[in-house]
């Protein structure tokens, strides 16, 4: 039996009761959540490479910063690695328009389910409702706007860094070492394979993170090595206990010119 239109009850689009932004920008705005949501084949600019490692009392998370349209350069300085919150970051790879707007609507969950519940999400809650992110995306993946984000964080409960890797379907598995994403992830992961040590100090970490970049540079064409000309380094964050930051370019250019160093030819 259907009720009457106007026997319904009134839906309050403001309802802020749920701890969901996503689902509230469904009610606000369905019409605009619809077209960021569309499975459309689209010519699309590529992001690639990510890589994430534990260290010895935190997590470091690097990315490089090409990315590409087809065979050509479309960006140079692209940003692959983003804030999620105070305690996680978020890398991206695949589809970057696609990607890009994953990780600030991954960001906007975060802080909107903070505001809501009066407390933050548990890192294990954010990978979940990351990969619920990503699974609703598979749509958008079967016409070839794949994103495939890494993500990391430190747990401050337990005092522990955890990283989650996910595949296109929304699956969510956690790596105890490292982990890596993108074109070039199966080459970064060969090189930290080879060098990584779960005793590793935070220098050491970022050092192999760098090399395990230059490594991908070295066997994938989409992923961009430094570029000493330009002065474009790989992004390189750090989440400890003292919470999530970035690592000064200029400190990642001294790191860069020692992994150079080192590899120069005599």
């Amino acid at each position: 039996m259907r009720v009457p239109r106007d026997e319904l009850p009134a839906v309050d689009a403001f309802d802020l009761t749920g701890s969901s932004f996503s689902a509230l920008a469904q009610r606000i705005a369905p019409e605009v959540w619809r077209g960021m949501t569309a499975a459309v084949p689209i010519e699309h600019v590529e992001g690639t490479t990510i890589v994430a490692l534990v260290y010895n009392g935190g997590v470091v998370i690097a990315g490089d910063r090409r990315a590409t349209s087809g065979n050509v350069i479309s960006k140079r300085d692209m940003r692959k690695v983003f804030e999620a919150d105070g305690w996680s970051a978020l890398g991206i790879s695949g589809a970057a328009g696609p990607a890009v707007d994953m990780a600030r609507i991954f960001a906007t969950e975060l802080e909107h389910y903070e505001k809501v519940e009066g407390a933050p999400l548990s890192l294990e809650g954010k990978a979940n409702k990351l990969a619920q992110m990503v699974r609703a995306n598979l749509p958008m993946a079967m016409q070839g706007l794949v994103v495939v984000p890494l993500f990391a964080g430190y747990d401050p409960r337990q005092g522990v860094p955890r990283i989650y890797e996910f595949d296109a379907a929304g699956g969510r598995y956690e790596e105890k070492r490292f982990a890596t994403s993108g074109s070039g992830g199966r080459d970064a992961r060969g090189s930290l394979k080879a060098r990584y040590r779960p005793d590793f100090t935070f220098d050491e970490a970022v050092d192999a993170a760098i090399e395990s970049l230059w490594d991908a540079a070295d066997e994938d064409s989409a992923t961009g090595g430094p570029d000493l000309v330009r002065g474009i380094y790989p992004l390189v964050a750090v989440i400890d206990a003292a919470g999530y930051r970035e690592i000064a370019e200029d400190r990642i250019a001294g790191r860069v010119e020692t992994v150079i160093a080192a590899r120069r030819v005599v």
